[in-house]
């Protein structure tokens, strides 16, 4: 394990260190003005939700390492304490991307990126009429973390009104992340988006008590073949299955059938209803993984 300093670092090298673990990280496309109507869309990827109730945005401008100088955006927040954060999806990313190229103030990044402005409801600057999400926010505050290059400046959003692109919806009226397509930010060049293949579901354990990791059988703690996270699942049960079923199970034909074949051999015996445990652990089927790992010879 490496073990490094902040102090140690330039402020790059340590940049880089924190944009690639702090990783992936949303997006904010910030639209903003100046107090002479100048408009800005820029990305942003310290980013989050941080309060539903009031809904509160927060993104960051920092001041850039290599001179110290201030972002536009953060400029205009400061004249004009308003702005329209989109959420980007995969069809915007390349426009999005150029949008961050550093021109000169004054410049219109909707009309270099080819994006089209359209008007707000509550506030004053525009939104991106391609963006599936827009949220057209008021600036509560903004927060200075420091002076220096790199340092962040924290915008903080009260949300006014939300635009939603109902075809990022799904027929119950909630947003499905594979319509959206959102994408990431990670350090250096690389972004990441949501595919079928990258999603998985973990069930949230807000009505349950889960029995805990250090509440399973020794010999499945200390498997060779189920990793922290399989470990975790099987403790996120409120109480093993029961005895009888536990029972019932032994006589299938699959555990009778491993039970002939390692009678002589408890370790190829407890490995192979381990690897069975895991391929069920995998496919979500948590009791069923209980029944196997609980098997005796």
């Amino acid at each position: 394990m490496k073990t490094i300093f902040p102090k140690d670092l330039s402020t790059p090298a340590l940049q880089a260190i924190l944009q690639g673990a702090i990783a992936p990280r949303p997006i904010a496309f910030a639209s903003t003005l100046s107090k002479e109507g100048e408009v800005n869309l820029s990305p942003f990827s310290f980013f989050n939700v941080f309060s539903a109730q009031p809904p509160i945005l927060i993104f960051s401008p920092s001041r850039r390492v290599r001179d110290n100088s201030t972002k536009h955006t953060l400029e205009n927040v400061l004249e004009v304490p308003e702005v329209v954060i989109h959420v980007v999806g995969f069809d915007l990313v390349e426009q999005m991307s150029l949008a961050s190229t550093e021109y000169p103030r004054g410049v219109n990044e909707f009309i270099k990126a080819g994006l089209t402005p359209i008007p707000s409801q509550m506030v004053s600057p525009p939104r991106v009429k391609e963006a599936p999400i827009s949220f057209e926010c008021k600036v509560n505050q903004v927060l200075p973390l420091g002076d220096q290059g790199g340092a962040g400046n924290l915008v903080i959003c009260e949300v006014q009104v939300i635009h939603l692109d109902e075809k990022i919806l799904d027929q119950d009226g909630a947003i499905h992340p594979l319509k959206l397509k959102p994408v990431a930010r990670l350090g250096g060049n690389w972004y990441s988006q949501v595919t079928s293949d990258s999603l998985f579901q973990i069930p949230k354990p807000l009505t349950t008590l889960g029995i805990g990791v250090d509440q399973l059988p020794e010999h499945i703690r200390m498997s060779s073949v189920l990793t922290g996270n399989h470990l975790g699942r099987l403790g996120n049960v409120e109480q093993l299955p029961d005895p009888v079923s536990i029972a019932e199970f032994a006589l299938t034909p699959e555990v009778q059938e491993l039970r002939k074949r390692f009678h002589m051999d408890p370790e190829s015996w407890v490995n192979h209803l381990h690897l069975w445990a895991k391929e069920e652990l995998e496919a979500g089927h948590v009791e069923l993984a209980w029944k196997i790992l609980l098997q005796k010879l």
